[in-house]
C-alpha cells in the first residue's frame, strides 16, 4: 500500500510558517550592536560547519561583494585572524568544538566574535561579545517540538536568511549602486 504524499505546497506553508515565526521572535535589540561591529572589523571571517558553515560561506560573499575584507575560514587562502578583525561564526548548539576552538583563538589575539546560535547559554556564548539567538531545534532534537523539520533545518535556513538581511542593511546604509557590487563578482566561473 502506497502512501499519500503531502501536497508540496503544505510543506512550504510549513516552513514558511517557522522561519516566520523564528524572525518574529530575535531580539531586534541585538541586531544593531551585531551590524556596529561587522562596520567596525578590519578583517571579516566567517565560520561555521557542515549546513551552518555553507550558510557562512555564502555570506562571506556577500560582505565581499560590498568591498569588505570577507574570508571563510578553512579555505586555503584564509589568513591569521588579528587584533581589530571579526570572527562571525554560526552554530545551533554553540558547543562544535572547531567552532569553540576558533572562537577562543580569536579571542585570544583580540578579535572581537560575532555568534549565530539556537542556545543563548551554550558555551559559545563565553567567547562572543555579541550573538543573535534563533530560536529553532538544534540538529540532535529528534523531538520534533520547534520544528517539524530535520535535523538542523531551520536553524540554518534562517542562518542564510538572516545574513541576506544584515548584508541587504550594510548594502542599503552604504549607499552603493548594485553595479559596484556587481564588479566585485567572480569573472572566471
Amino acid at each position: 500500500m502506497e502512501k499519500t504524499i503531502p501536497m508540496p505546497s503544505v510543506v512550504f506553508q510549513k516552513i514558511f510558517t517557522e522561519l516566520s515565526t523564528l524572525f518574529s521572535e530575535i531580539d531586534e535589540a541585538s541586531l544593531a550592536p551585531f551590524i556596529q561591529a561587522l562596520q567596525r572589523g578590519r578583517r571579516l571571517f566567517f565560520y561555521g560547519a557542515g549546513r551552518s558553515g555553507l550558510a557562512v560561506k555564502m555570506a562571506a560573499m556577500r560582505f565581499m561583494h560590498l568591498g569588505l575584507e570577507a574570508h571563510a575560514v578553512g579555505d586555503v587562502t584564509c589568513p591569521a585572524i588579528g587584533e581589530g578583525d571579526v570572527l562571525l561564526v554560526a552554530s545551533g548548539s554553540g558547543r562544535t568544538p572547531g567552532i569553540l576552538s576558533a572562537a577562543q583563538q580569536a579571542q585570544a589575539v583580540g578579535a572581537a566574535v560575532l555568534a549565530i546560535v539556537a542556545d543563548a547559554r551554550s558555551p559559545l556564548a563565553d567567547y562572543a561579545q555579541q550573538q543573535i539567538v534563533l530560536h529553532a531545534a538544534v540538529k540532535d532534537a529528534h523531538q520534533r517540538t520547534v520544528s517539524v523539520q530535520y535535523a538542523g533545518s531551520l536553524f540554518e535556513q534562517a542562518t542564510v536568511l538572516l545574513l541576506d538581511a544584515l548584508f541587504h542593511l550594510l548594502w542599503k546604509m552604504s549607499a552603493q549602486p548594485a553595479e559596484v557590487l556587481w564588479a566585485r563578482h567572480a569573472n572566471m566561473e
